[in-house]
């Protein structure tokens, strides 16, 4: 068999057994709706009609795509060097409280466009200090990343709920703590001629950067060397450590993002609905692409497709917004199993097979 071909049927392993996941996840699915007296191909229609059948159901997609495509990078990325990241969720509420901050220290009559700017990178810094923070705790005192990521998350919401009901709470908000705003004319507005804000480039952006950073540069071939065998890097000369460390800053620098585009493009201040679950949706969409920073955008726009969905179904079927939670289990388990068959079948590795 040509060569051509071979590597096209490596390829293509990573394309089809997802894709054959998601399938084993919608059966179970239907299955587990039809257990609930509700006909999946119903379920499936309304979900079809609640994430793309229209015009503004694609563009609600979208704007729920958005968080999901940088979110994802947190984990995504420092997985291409072996670690398992799942702090998403603390890099992403850290950048939005930061970057709030860093709006309300600025003197008034600041251009918005500074301000914004300002917001992006405090946004980032924390973001990225904080998912930093594990890898260094990795690298120099032998920590699991995924136990510390995930402790720092909670650490983060502590720090996110303390600040907007004590230091930095808006007196004007009762109810519901929240800190000030950061003011309309600072508010990242909508791409032109759609409802939906500027963050879903961001993250394209992001997404394209990351994979030429990490397929295209000696940086990145670094890094997977690093991903491949620690001690034989480490053999070789590379700088480990350092490595390890920058990788994970710029993926906890992409959650940071998205936390900073939540504040500026959603809520227009940081609050308690600050947290809610894009860093941990992200670890799905992550998984989902294989780490592949392309294939994170149409994943999470596909995910962001099925949370939209959540609301038709409560409205037409009344079943709970929190039904598609369920599929999203589904299909991060059957994902994981699936991970055990990478390599299992011939057809996809012929030349081993002979």
């Amino acid at each position: 068999m040509p060569g051509f071909a071979v590597r096209l049927l490596g390829a293509s392993e990573a394309l089809v057994l997802p894709l054959a996941a998601l399938a084993a996840s919608m059966v179970l699915f239907g299955i587990f709706v039809t257990l609930a007296g509700v006909d999946p191909v119903e379920v499936f229609a309304l979900m079809y009609k609640g994430a793309f059948g229209t015009a503004f159901s694609i563009q609600n997609t979208l704007q729920r795509a958005a968080p999901l495509v940088l979110a994802a990078l947190c984990t995504a990325l420092p997985a291409q060097l072996g670690l398992v990241i799942i702090g998403g969720e603390g890099a992403l509420v850290m950048g939005g409280l930061t970057a709030v901050a860093a709006a309300l220290a600025l003197p008034a009559g600041t251009p918005p466009l500074a301000v914004q700017i300002a917001m992006a990178a405090a946004g980032m810094a924390a973001g990225g200090a904080w998912i930093a923070l594990s890898g260094a705790l990795r690298h120099f005192r032998g920590v699991n990343e995924t136990i510390s990521s995930l402790l720092l998350t909670y650490i983060a919401i502590a720090i996110l709920n303390h600040m907007v009901s004590g230091p930095m709470r808006d007196p004007a908000s009762l109810n519901k703590p929240s800190t000030p705003p950061i003011g309309d004319a600072n508010m990242i507005g909508s791409i032109p001629g759609m409802d939906v804000h500027w963050g879903l480039v961001f993250g394209i952006v992001f997404c394209i950067g990351a994979w030429v950073l990490m397929d295209r540069t000696t940086f990145g071939f670094a890094a997977r060397m690093v991903g491949g065998n620690v001690r034989a890097a480490a053999m070789s000369g590379l700088p480990v450590g350092r490595l390890l460390i920058i990788t994970c800053f710029i993926a906890g620098a992409a959650a940071g993002l998205a936390g900073m585009v939540e504040v500026a493009a959603v809520h227009g201040a940081a609050n308690a609905p600050l947290a809610a679950g894009y860093g941990y949706t992200g670890i799905l969409v992550a998984f989902l692409a294989r780490q592949n920073p392309l294939a994170v955008i149409p994943v999470a726009i596909l995910l962001g497709g099925i949370d939209a969905s959540g609301g038709l179904l409560q409205r037409r079927l009344d079943l709970p917004d929190a039904t598609v939670m369920v599929l999203q289990g589904i299909i991060f388990v059957v994902i994981l199993a699936s991970e055990t068959l990478y390599g299992r079948f011939r057809v996809f590795n012929p030349k081993e097979a002979a």
